[in-house]
């Protein structure tokens, strides 16, 4: 035996001999403790299951079949078949057919186009808009200095600006 095996616990050294009947010469030793815990939350799943069945037909112990009840009830839920080898091939075959977009020639590394890629813009800006402020008080201005009878019409010869700011109030935080 080698240095430290002796130290083993009975399943740490079970699970040591299977992965060597295995053919795995080479691993960390965590991997062990991660088999022992993986086995050991497997069977406690296993018994609480099959205790769940042995209440349910009125028996007071765990009895082989609840056990294997509970095993084949596991492997139905837990464990999945591949799908057989032609349906794959049927598959790749319909997939396949649609023939990939062509490249275009040019300098560097070919990328997708923007919209496939996952780091183009997923969002848009709503600018909600609104009269500069220099607009606003010559507007509030021209509105007190118009009487309230009178039939013209108010216009400002406010421009109007082609791009738009966006700015954000900055609060002081007081300690």
């Amino acid at each position: 035996m080698a240095e430290g095996e002796e130290d083993l616990p009975r399943d740490a050294k079970i699970v040591k001999s299977l992965l060597k009947s295995m053919g795995v010469e080479d691993y960390e030793p965590r991997v062990i403790h991660q088999f022992l815990e993986l086995w050991y939350r497997y069977v406690v799943d296993v018994l609480t299951d099959a205790q769940v069945y042995s209440e349910h037909a009125g028996k007071q112990t765990i009895d082989c079949d609840d056990v294997k009840l509970a095993i084949q009830s596991k492997v139905n839920f837990s464990f999945s078949q591949p799908p057989p080898r032609e349906v794959l091939l049927e598959l790749a075959r319909n997939r396949n057919k649609v023939p990939l977009p062509k490249a275009i020639p040019g300098p560097g590394i070919p990328l997708p186009p923007e919209q496939d890629t996952l780091i183009s813009t997923n969002y848009q800006l709503a600018i909600p808009k609104k009269q500069p402020v220099q607009a606003m008080e010559e507007t509030e201005e021209d509105e007190e200095s118009v009487e309230p009878n009178s039939s013209q019409e108010h216009k400002t010869d406010a421009p109007h600006p082609t791009s738009q700011r966006v700015s954000f109030p900055l609060t002081k935080r007081s300690k």
